[in-house]
């Protein structure tokens, strides 16, 4: 299905302009050497987190310092920065209004990285668990994972949020609990109990929004309003099937804005899938493991990104506590390379600062965050020495310093 009103040319030439725009969480990008601030979300629900905390990261060496506790919204799990860097965006496992989780807004202090809160809306279903932003920057995309829902949410003018112009809730079939490309002895066995959307995000065109839902293992798109603020699922193909079990969680786009990477949690896959930015269709190339051959046993893989020049991706492993590196073929298709540990315990989350040169693991169960230096010719990972304490550390976003 193609919007109203949008030619073949337009939508051509919108994937070649926000292709280099599609991350996530989003990332406003320094140049080699300059000083970034760095804003780490935390789960307070079951875990140690306090809130958002500030750090300063030093572009020669990687190591994060503490600055303050930049907000103590509850489980701020997700964050999420406009391209100016004007506005953060947390979602959070609080209640709103007795009956859902929520999504607050914050203005950004460049100067000083402080954040102050302006509201805080509803996120329209439990258990938020990712946030996005249209290329446009007018509207805020949410997953909620315990609800099962989506919803669009209009930015103000002053930043703030709006009621949502959208939402949408998955419903009916769900897949089973034994995941079907799983390791030999895996128990990962778990988020097939009733439909949980994971992650959801614009295509690099902003035409199209695509959301993962784990219990459904599928991938949904639809057409995309940016007038509206509405979705609309597309009439023939409204989703894509994963294998049975396998429960997607994250996907990237290549900087082409024609490739696209799944990565499903109780399989620890990550499937290369061609995506056609005319009609939104998705159609998949190759299944390849995140872990390493001969691997046996329960993993969780949890976040998966591209270096910024699209030739290496990375996917972490929760259990098996490692990064997998990959090489990205001409043809888009994954090579395994080589894996490296996060030198801590269950990481949710990876991310590379600004300039390129460092990737940090999220450690969830061991309370701290871990920095690699990147080599940008093999992709390869070398771990820095520092460890920075965090209380179960969910998520990591980077903004250059004024």
């Amino acid at each position: 299905m193609i919007p109203r009103n949008i030619s073949r040319r337009e939508l051509l030439q919108g994937s070649a302009v926000f292709a280099v725009l599609a991350s996530a969480p989003r990332l406003v990008r320094a140049a080699s050497g300059q000083r970034a601030w760095a804003y780490v979300g935390t789960d307070g629900s079951s875990g140690n987190g306090r809130g958002i905390s500030l750090f300063d990261m030093d572009p020669g060496t990687g190591e994060l310092r503490l600055i303050d506790l930049a907000a103590t919204t509850p489980g701020p799990s997700w964050l999420t920065l406009d391209s100016a860097g004007r506005c953060l965006y947390a979602a959070g496992d609080a209640d709103f209004a007795g009956k859902s989780g929520s999504v607050s807004a914050y203005a950004v202090d460049r100067s000083s990285g402080k954040l102050t809160l302006l509201n805080v809306v509803s996120s329209e279903g439990a258990a938020p668990a990712h946030l996005s932003i249209d290329a446009s920057g007018k509207y805020v995309f949410v997953a909620n994972y315990g609800g099962g829902s989506v919803a669009v949410l209009p930015i103000l003018p002053t930043g703030a949020l709006g009621a949502a112009t959208y939402v949408h809730q998955d419903t009916g079939f769900v897949g089973p609990a034994i995941p079907s490309s799983a390791p030999p002895g895996s128990f990962a066995f778990s988020g097939h109990d009733n439909p949980h959307a994971h992650m959801i995000e614009a295509d690099p065109g902003n035409h199209f929004v695509l959301h993962t839902d784990l219990g459904q293992d599928r991938i949904y798109v639809s057409a995309f309003d940016p007038v509206a603020g509405k979705l609309s699922p597309i009439a023939d193909s409204p989703f894509v099937s994963l294998p049975p079990g396998d429960g997607p969680r994250h996907f990237t786009f290549h900087r082409n804005g024609r490739w696209l990477y799944a990565l499903q949690e109780e399989s620890s896959t990550v499937v290369f899938f061609q995506f056609d930015p005319v009609t939104g269709t998705l159609h998949p190339q190759q299944t390849i493991s995140a872990l390493p051959p001969g691997f046996k046993g329960t993993s969780f893989a949890s976040e998966i990104l591209l270096s910024a020049d699209g030739r290496f991706l990375y996917a972490d492993n929760r259990l098996h506590d490692t990064i997998a590196v990959f090489s990205v073929d001409r043809d888009g298709r994954l090579t395994y390379v080589s894996e490296t540990s996060t030198m801590g315990d269950y990481p949710r989350h990876i991310q590379i600062d600004p300039s390129g040169a460092f990737m940090y693991a999220c450690n969830q169960r061991s309370d701290n965050i871990t920095s690699f230096r990147v080599d940008r010719n093999t992709g390869s990972l070398t771990f820095t020495g520092h460890y920075t304490a965090v209380g179960s550390p969910a998520c990591i976003i980077f903004l250059a310093r004024t």
